[in-house]
């Protein structure tokens, strides 16, 4: 059985890279990157070169931006460690993939969010997922706007409930909420 390990916080707040240094501790050069953004637009396309600056040249790169789990399960048997990078797009991906059908994206992500726990049962890998905390600014004034807020609020909550750590970074800062020796396994 792997572990999961979860990072949260805010926009900007440095949880991709400290991420990044659990997974290289953790993992040396044996580490799978599964990326889930799309560059849509020249910005995005920008964000995602810059972070591929940062990552170790000799991780593997998945790009997933839907059907991350199956994607992870697909290639992820020699990973020591998996990082998927980042759970917010992936919610995001679907979110947008679903349409007008907003039961429809909350069982895809529902489904998503189960399937990456399994992947703990699964691979013998330490899984760390990145993932924005949305809930703590301004309600936001659409529907959709609130619908991905309340989807990645459950989401969060459900990989915490389970996850061996998690960690929450504020201005760079980690603070551990869930030590790794607070779950027994």
């Amino acid at each position: 059985m792997g572990r999961l390990v979860l990072v949260l916080g805010g926009a900007r707040s440095g949880k991709s890279r400290f991420a990044q240094q659990l997974a290289e501790e953790r993992g040396g050069s044996a580490v799978l990157f599964v990326a889930t953004a799309q560059a849509s637009d020249e910005e995005m396309a920008a964000r995602i070169r810059a972070h591929r600056l940062y990552r170790p040249a000799e991780w593997r790169t998945l790009e997933a931006p839907l059907r991350a789990a199956a994607a992870i399960r697909e290639a992820g048997a020699l990973a020591q460690v998996v990082l998927l990078d980042c759970l917010t797009l992936l919610i995001s991906n679907i979110l947008i993939a679903a349409g007008e059908d907003a039961a429809g994206a909350e069982e895809a992500i529902e489904e998503e969010i189960g399937a990456l726990l399994a992947l703990r049962q699964e691979l013998p890998a330490t899984i760390i997922v990145v993932s924005n905390e949305v809930g703590m600014g301004v309600v936001p004034p659409t529907p959709l706007g609130r619908l991905f807020r309340d989807l990645q609020g459950r989401a969060n909550q459900r990989l915490a409930q389970q996850a061996d750590e998690v960690y929450f970074l504020l201005a760079g800062v980690p603070l551990q909420l869930v030590p790794a020796t607070a779950r027994p396994r």
